[in-house]
């Protein structure tokens, strides 16, 4: 019989590891967005190109989601703990160098390194969450634990950097990780236990890594190119080489006997429906997540600053529909919880069908918040279904799986959502007679030009084109909102359906 004394000691070391394990991952939800704001910074001091500033900005993401899967199946292989310090160490390196960077090359190198780390990060938390936390309901409330340390980075990321710009220069946006990732090295070996599937071979399949890497990347390289500047030749060819490359790398892995993806996990009760709601989910809310911030800066004319404030109360909101989640899947069936909870984000997403150029900022950042507090419950409950329906050993690559469908789900939200707004806007927006052909071009790809054409021309023309630019632009997002509320009934069918007979109180998926 076990002693209530060494329950009680096993209990508390198991929350001191979850307490670590907050501290990586708010450091990702950080980095999410804390860069936004120092980009006008780094290209005045750098002056990148163009092209050298999107890398800038996007490799970091996209490596990110190129590697999860690799890094989720490595860790099963060399043990979860190993590899987040290692992980943590490369992070905090590469905070240091993107700090230092005196280069639009030498930022993209380590912005390329975070990435990396980064995706060794995630899924090795999640996993060893299922490690320290064998009792379902007790790794339901540790999930939620992980979920509000993600959106509490993502939340405070805008005020942080808004600080560190204020009294330093731009590099401290990347320095504040370092400190979190020492205590991660410091805190690590005393808390957290080491687990690893002692029966895979070490080594990956090198084939298996680079096609998941090149799937990945181009896939979410064409949506991502096609949101920002339309359905050209190179984006659809990015996208279409991505789904060809990753048919090949399904067709190795079950053909392989050590497979990098083990495809029997997708056979696994719960998984597939988990994975399958998160990821539509998701892609219901890049569309807004496409527009909101554009709105609130170029509608209603707020700073990037402000505007980054005025996400905090969703994002809060956010922290409290994962926190509640354990609560409620303890006394309604899981799969109900998060359809309710989908069911609100998608009033959420009809709300913003209402707004209009002149309509009071409050009514989309309530909208944002209940879409926010809707999904928190899916966020925390489909994440504890993923990782607790894979057998143990494969604990890193369901965690990894989880990550890529929100990645996924996230760029082609942006992507197909992001496209149908901005088709509309095009569509909808009339310039004035008056303003210079060359000019016109420019104001009828996006808002920003608009209103960047809008400011050299006179004040009756430049009120005219600011007001119909204003117009098209909320249609566009409108529409966004209306296609996503529809996304997110969807996936709150598909759930519903598919673990409806899952009793309350076992969120996770008992495997």
């Amino acid at each position: 019989m076990t002693n209530s004394g060494d329950a009680a000691a096993d209990r508390r070391r198991a929350w001191l590891g979850m307490a670590t394990l907050a501290l990586p991952t708010f450091v990702l939800g950080l980095d999410m967005t804390v860069l936004h704001l120092a980009v006008p910074e780094i290209s005045r001091d750098l002056a990148p190109s163009s092209s050298e500033l999107l890398w800038i900005v996007d490799v970091y993401g996209f490596l990110i989601a190129g590697f999860l899967i690799t890094m989720g199946t490595l860790g099963d292989r060399i043990g979860r703990r190993r590899l987040l310090l290692v992980g943590g160490a490369a992070f905090a390196a590469a905070s240091v160098l993107a700090s230092l960077a005196d280069s639009a090359l030498l930022l993209i190198l380590a912005r390329a390194v975070l990435g990396i780390a980064g995706a060794t990060l995630m899924p090795s938390t999640l996993a060893l969450i299922r490690e320290l936390f064998p009792d379902e309901r007790d790794r339901t409330v540790a999930i939620s634990v992980w979920a509000m340390a993600f959106f509490g980075g993502m939340a405070l990321g805008p005020a942080i950097g808004g600080a560190l710009l204020e009294a330093f220069a731009w590099g401290s946006v990347f320095l504040f990780a370092v400190p979190i990732m020492l205590g991660l090295l410091v805190v690590g070996p005393r808390w957290l236990p080491e687990a690893r599937d002692r029966d895979a071979a070490a080594r990956l399949d090198p084939v298996s890594v680079l096609l998941s890497l090149v799937a990945i990347i181009g896939f979410m390289y064409g949506v991502k190119r096609t949101a920002e500047h339309g359905a050209d030749l190179v984006p659809v060819a990015a996208m279409l080489g991505g789904l060809l490359v990753g048919a090949l790398f399904l067709r190795r892995q079950a053909r392989l006997a050590d497979p990098l993806l083990d495809l029997g996990l997708f056979r696994a009760p719960g998984l597939s429906a988990a994975l399958g709601t998160q990821t539509l989910a998701v892609l219901a809310l890049g569309g807004v997540q496409f527009f909101f911030g554009q709105h609130l800066q170029l509608v209603h004319g707020y700073d990037p600053l402000p505007a980054g404030l005025l996400t905090i109360p969703g994002a809060i909101a956010g922290i409290v529909g994962s926190l509640i989640a354990p609560a409620l899947a303890a006394r309604i069936r899981p799969a109900f919880v998060i359809a309710g909870g989908l069911a609100l984000a998608a009033a959420g997403l009809c709300a913003f069908v209402a707004v209009e150029p002149g309509t009071p900022v409050a009514w989309p950042l309530l909208a944002y918040a209940l879409i926010s507090f809707g999904v928190g419950p899916m966020f925390t409950l489909c994440a504890d279904l993923i990782v607790g329906s894979a057998p143990e050993e494969r604990a890193g690559s369901a965690g990894a799986l989880s990550e890529t469908g929100n990645e996924l789900g996230f760029a082609l939200g942006i992507g197909l959502l992001g496209s149908a707004g901005a088709a509309i806007y095009r569509g909808a927006i009339d310039v004035p007679a008056g303003v210079p052909a060359e000019a016109a071009r420019h104001a009828e790809d996006t808002l920003g030009g608009a209103l960047s054409v809008a400011a050299g021309l006179p004040p009756e023309l430049a009120a005219a084109l600011t007001s119909d630019a204003r117009a098209a632009f909320v249609d566009g997002m409108a529409l966004s909102g209306a296609i996503g509320a529809v996304v997110a009934i969807g996936a709150a069918a598909l759930i519903g359906t598919a673990l409806r007979g899952r009793p309350a109180g076992s969120a996770g998926g008992g495997h």
